[in-house]
């Protein structure tokens, strides 16, 4: 991995600029989690909170993707950086009331998922096939794995900034992010092969002038061909169910944390953020060994994998008598989520024709994140109606026959796609 970075100036400049960001918007998390439950007190309260960071955004997914598929991808990471910096600034010189704090979330939330699938759908654009796993394990270092810094950092300024300041320190986050995208070479070399190989992807003709147009109607058309193709094409819609239905289950976790640290284990606002920084470290741990190891094994298994680690890790979590024991049983958690984050992000680059790559990663993570949203819904129902540790158990149990399922029904998908190929 460090050699990938040494050797590729402009995967370095992207891999710098994701890593940056996320760190920055882990703390600012961490920073309005706290806001919320301490302001509000209710698990539904900070449910509602993670609705509008994850499941709003879910609904714009399949334009998102169109947007990276068929404009310049530095162009639209730079803008995406600069105004998720504005609306954050907005949120810490205001600390709104609940309802706009909402919708200021959801806002920023809405233009951080058209950045999303524009960074992956960029990585086989800087880096070779071969160097994929390790391209993705970088990423995945550089952003999920910040989940550890963040929180660790958030819990020791705590001590001497205040919520406004741990937001002030994500907008600068995103300023930096900006300029360092800037240096990633000429626009030309960042987009997809779009109009062309998306136009004969749909069996349709390239636009002239090998451009993609714009129009509203034409928009809506690309996003309908991405969002037939996700659901034609098995082993996508496979992978993209079962990681919805793990996420159904297991994203409650966010919510379910912060109640279990400070109200079951009897911690404190810094003891929370340790808890939430397992997760991370475990991520940290396991893209440093998928880097290694990731090209020597096979990417279903990863995600077969990845499934089960993370939904075990919750389901200890709920069990965890101490603050130290929640912090090494979601280290565990940490660890699955890396490995399906890197399966997930090859096979799909790997599967997809460039074209719809954006639209793909769109998609996919569109509707993991409606998941996600749901998850928080009702988790955060079934948090106020039982207690963390009920709600941490059931997440991981239902998470674990997820998996289950998915290990019955991706190999046999997986087979018919490699037969239909040959």
């Amino acid at each position: 991995m460090l050699a990938l970075l040494r050797g590729n100036a402009a995967f370095r400049s992207l891999w710098a600029a994701r890593l940056l960001s996320f760190l920055g918007d882990s703390v600012g998390l961490i920073a309005l989690l706290l806001y919320t439950a301490g302001h509000y007190g209710t698990g539904l309260a900070v449910a509602l909170l993670m609705i509008a960071g994850d499941f709003v955004p879910s609904l714009l997914s399949p334009v998102a993707g169109v947007v990276s598929d068929r404009w310049d991808k530095r162009a639209v990471m730079v803008s995406c950086e600069i105004v998720q910096g504005a609306v954050i600034a907005v949120v810490a010189l205001t600390l709104p009331s609940l309802p706009l704090l909402l919708v200021l979330v959801a806002v920023q939330s809405c233009v951080a998922a058209v950045f999303q699938p524009a960074s992956r759908s960029a990585v086989p654009a800087l880096v070779p096939d071969a160097d994929l796993e390790r391209a993705n394990s970088a990423i995945g270092f550089g952003t999920n794995g910040m989940d550890s810094a963040g929180p660790l950092a958030g819990a020791a300024l705590l001590a001497w900034l205040s919520v406004r300041d741990l937001l002030l320190i994500d907008v600068a986050t995103f300023a930096v992010s900006a300029l360092l995208l800037l240096t990633l070479p000429a626009a030309a070399l960042l987009r997809a092969p779009g109009p062309a190989a998306a136009a004969a992807t749909a069996g349709q003709a390239a636009p002239a002038g090998g451009r993609a147009a714009a129009s509203p109607r034409q928009v809506l058309r690309a996003a309908g061909e991405g969002l037939a193709y996700l659901w034609q094409d098995r082993v996508l819609r496979v992978i993209t169910l079962a990681f919805c239905a793990v996420v159904l289950f297991n994203g409650v976790d966010d919510v379910a944390l912060v109640f279990l640290a400070r109200h079951t284990l009897h911690g404190s606002n810094s003891a929370a953020s340790l808890v939430y920084a397992g997760a991370g470290l475990g991520l940290l741990a396991g893209f440093l060994l998928l880097a290694r190891a990731a090209p020597r094994l096979a990417v279903p298994l990863l995600i077969l994998a990845g499934y089960a680690v993370s939904s075990l890790g919750n389901l200890l979590t709920g069990l965890a008598a101490t603050i130290l024991a929640a912090l090494g049983f979601q280290v565990i958690r940490g660890l699955g989520i890396a490995a399906m984050d890197v399966g997930h992000s090859t096979l799909i680059q790997r599967l997809v024709p460039p074209g719809l790559l954006g639209r793909a990663f769109g998609n996919v993570y569109g509707a993991v994140g409606a998941a996600a949203g749901l998850s928080y819904l009702f988790g955060g129902l079934l948090l106020d109606a039982t207690n963390a540790r009920v709600t941490l158990i059931v997440a991981g149990t239902g998470g674990l026959a997820a998996a289950g399922v998915a290990a019955l029904v991706l190999p046999r998908a997986l087979r018919d796609e490699r037969a239909r190929r040959t």
